[in-house]
């Protein structure tokens, strides 16, 4: 099996080894994974470039949505993902940074920060998106003992408990209504006025376990061994407060992780990747699946699948239209 991150000399030599790669993955999430699976299963030359192994997996404490496992540990999901992958001796070129991506008609050169450039006839992105963060101290710290930013990941696990939602959009107000059969009480707190849509606000006012405190700013995370609350500033009764709480769920958005294409494909005005059916991007021989892309639905399972359509689409258009050698 292939341990890139640690025999620098073998990586060194299969990027030189291997001229032209069928299909080069950026990112190495389940939906770059997925899709590094099944194009190697097409007989694909396909390599995996990535920085970590395993993506928003990182951010999710405990799955109990994914089929097959019924309670699993994030990092651990993550790890039955490589080991599967790599059971396959496909090669994973870890700890490493795409810097550029240019077209060479018609093939892609790519550029890694290490200084070395390999060529591909197809790219998959599957660079994800990374939570817009509050910045706020405490944060960081408690991510994963208590900060979350997936309700739809973690709502099960604060049954019958407080938790508090940040944000005042779309997001949090679907947030909300996630929350609703799990959680004992719900507070809203925003720095601004609502700005989610009136349909979703309209479904809150029957959710009698619901408190909103708007033109609030959230100033810091407390707690111990875990989060015991969020400290707090009213802008309009001009006073600080501690709200206690068991968990905090940030629903401010997310950022797609596009930059590196964005000069080569078209993105909406989110900055996420628009694919059609096939996964395939505005640019002919780049595909993109998972959070990266204009899929509304940012989940693990919906991710992995979108990577294994991707490598099957791929096959097809690297035996019907590709025009290289």
């Amino acid at each position: 099996m292939f341990q890139f991150n640690v025999e620098k000399a073998t990586t060194s030599s299969l990027l030189d080894e291997i001229q032209l790669w069928d299909l080069i993955v950026i990112g190495g999430g389940p939906a770059g994974l997925n899709g590094a699976l099944y194009a190697h299963r097409k007989g694909l030359k396909v390599g995996v470039i990535t920085k970590e192994i395993g993506g928003q997996l990182h951010n999710t404490s405990t799955v109990d949505n994914y089929l097959g496992f019924q309670w699993i540990e994030g990092k651990d999901l993550s790890n039955e993902f490589l080991n599967h992958v790599n059971s396959l001796e496909i090669p994973i070129f870890k700890d490493m940074k795409v810097e550029e991506i240019k077209e060479v008609a018609p093939n892609f050169i790519i550029k890694l920060s290490q200084g070395k450039t390999i060529k591909a006839k197809t790219i998959l992105m599957t660079t994800g998106g990374s939570p817009r963060k509050l910045g706020i101290p405490g944060e960081i710290e408690f991510s994963n003992k208590g900060v979350s930013y997936c309700t739809t990941c973690d709502a099960p696990f604060f049954k019958d408990k407080h938790v508090i939602v940040a944000g005042g959009g779309n997001s949090a107000a679907e947030a909300v209504l996630d929350l609703v059969p799990w959680a004992k009480k719900i507070t809203v707190v925003h720095r601004s006025k609502w700005r989610a849509d009136q349909v979703l606000l309209d479904k809150h006012q029957k959710v009698n376990q619901l408190t909103v405190h708007l033109d609030t700013q959230m100033l810091e995370v407390i707690g111990d061994s875990k989060m015991t609350g969020v400290k707090v500033f009213d802008k309009q009764k001009q006073e600080s407060y501690i709200i206690e709480a068991d968990g905090l769920f940030i629903e401010i958005g997310t950022v797609p992780n596009s930059n590196l294409v964005k000069h080569l494909v078209d993105l909406n005005t989110s900055g996420e990747i628009e694919v059609d059916s096939n996964q395939m991007t505005s640019h002919p021989g780049i595909f993109a699946a998972g959070d990266v892309t204009n899929q509304p639905y940012k989940q693990i399972i919906i991710s992995a699948a979108e990577g294994a359509k991707a490598a099957l689409a791929i096959n097809q258009y690297l035996n019907h239209i590709y025009k290289g050698e």
